[in-house]
This record gives structure tokens, sequence and C-alpha cells, in this order.
């Protein structure tokens, strides 16, 4: 099993004036430490349920392309982008840009979107759960075709592009691997099947019930379209417990890799330390063989 960071609270002692200092000093933890992924969540304000939305929070786009600058190794995405928020084309650009800048170590993370004060507070377009849906659609069509380096125009639901180009050209092969995030069986995991080379699922302490529920839908999907289930990475997102020690995680990622998962993204409550990071970093050789 691989092990991803989540960052997802930017709240460091000292605030703005050190907060670049404590972001570099994490991101640079994570490469060293053999972390799989460092994501960010991608919201205008702190959403975190028990936070204050003015607490601080970056913007995700901008700060990939800091983290591209301080790591070398570790992949970088969002967990995950609405695709209402960005026009279709601006966010595949700002997917391929950090793609290009990192060496190719970009994601493309990316949801139908939920959140409804953040969109309401901050101006944000979040139309009807089916039409955003099709914005989706439309921005995972598009993207496999700008990446392939298809000009031709676009005609999507909700969105068009006379001649999309794509220059340069992301350096992943063969383009930024896509995660579509969400559990929706009628859509969602659909859409994971025909699109994406990763889905992402929350931990839920049912025994593993739900998870092996959506694992089952996921893998009829995949039979629909011809495409084997192995192909999926099949990620979960986890918290790491306030003493959890890396022995017990490794645990706890044993019997979710008996569920059939292949990458747990970690979260922390509140904004990651040193101290937490190091023992997540110290978990991934106990688990590297799941």
């Amino acid at each position: 099993m691989r092990l991803s960071v989540a960052v997802t609270n930017f709240s460091w002692p000292g605030g703005a004036p050190l907060l670049g200092q404590e972001l570099a000093g994490i991101a640079r933890q994570a490469d060293d430490g053999g972390l799989d992924t460092m994501w960010v969540s991608d919201h205008l304000l702190q959403m975190e349920p028990g936070t204050d939305p003015a607490q601080e929070m970056l913007e995700a786009y901008t700060t990939l392309g800091y983290l591209a600058a301080v790591t070398s190794r570790v992949r970088l995405g969002t967990m995950v982008s609405a695709a209402t928020f960005r026009a279709p084309a601006l966010l595949i650009k700002a997917v391929t840009t950090v793609d290009v800048l990192s060496g190719g170590r970009a994601w493309l993370g990316i949801g139908a979107g939920y959140q409804a004060d953040e969109a309401d507070m901050m101006g944000l377009p979040l139309p009807p759960t089916a039409v955003r849906f099709e914005h989706l659609e439309d921005t995972l069509e598009l993207a496999k075709r700008m990446w392939a380096g298809d000009e031709t125009p676009f005609v999507g639901t909700h969105h068009t592009a006379g001649r999309p180009v794509c220059s340069p050209a992301p350096l992943s092969g063969p383009h930024p691997p896509i995660l579509v995030a969400g559990m929706g069986e009628k859509k969602t995991l659909r859409l994971v099947a025909r699109h994406a080379q990763a889905c992402n699922l929350p931990d839920i302490p049912d025994g593993g019930a739900t998870i092996r529920r959506k694992l089952e839908v996921l893998a009829g999907h995949c039979a629909d379209v011809g495409r084997p289930l192995a192909d999926i990475d099949k990620t979960v997102a986890t918290r790491l417990g306030a003493t959890e020690s890396p022995a017990e995680f490794a645990d706890r990622c044993a019997a979710l890799a008996a569920l059939g998962l292949d990458h747990a993204s970690v979260l922390s409550t509140g904004a990651w330390t040193p101290e937490a990071l190091g023992r997540l970093c110290a978990a991934v050789p106990l688990v590297a063989d799941l």
C-alpha cells in the first residue's frame, strides 16, 4: 500500500509570515520520507468541520506550483477540485503547468463539488447536482482530448472550445493521472471507470461494508466498459490519530488493504506537525508489501 499526505489546514504557529516556511518544511519531509503524493485541498475558505472559515487557506494551484519548486520526488495534486469553480480549460492548463514545472509529478484530482456554504460566501458557481456532474464530464472529456494533442473543436454539454491547444504538453505519460473523488454509484463511480486512473473513498467505521460495496459497484462499471478493476488506483481518505504509532497505523492499513484498497491519503486534525508527519513516514516501509 502507498501512503500520501493530505494538507487541509495551514494554521501553523506564526501565521502568514511563517506559512511558506512551515509548508516547505512539511513538503520536504514528505519528499524525503517516501510518501507517494502531497495533496492540498482546493478551497478558498477553511471548510473542515469544527474549524472557522476565516482560518488560513491557500489557493490550491498556486500552492502546488510552490510545492513543485521545493520538492523533487513526491507527486502533487488536489483532493479535490470542484468541476464548476474554474473553466475547464483553465483547470486543465493549471494541472498541466504543475506537471511541467514539477517534472511530471501532477495529478488532476476532481469531483462534482458540494460545498454550498463556501460557494455562497465567495460567489462561486455551484449549480444543482445533476448539472455539476455534466460540468464534471465535460472537463474530463476535454482534459483527455487536450492532453492527447487533439485541437479539434470541443462541444460539451455546457462548455465549448474552438481550438483547445495544450502547449506545452504535460510530461506525465500518457497524461497526468486523473482521480475522481466521491462514491455515488450511478454517476461518480461510472465516471471513474470511464475516465480516471484513481478513485477516492472515505474510511467509514462500518467494518468495511461501505468500501466493499463501492468497490463491487466500481468493478461492475469497469466490466461494462471493458476495463480491469486493477487499472484503478483505489485510494481511501483516513486520518492519523493524535497518538497513533506507525505500527498501529500500519495495522489499520492492513485492514484497508484487505478490503481491496491500494493507497491511503492521510489527513491530520489541525495542521501537520513534523512529529505527526514523521510517524506517517515511519509507516511507509511497514505497509509497502500490503
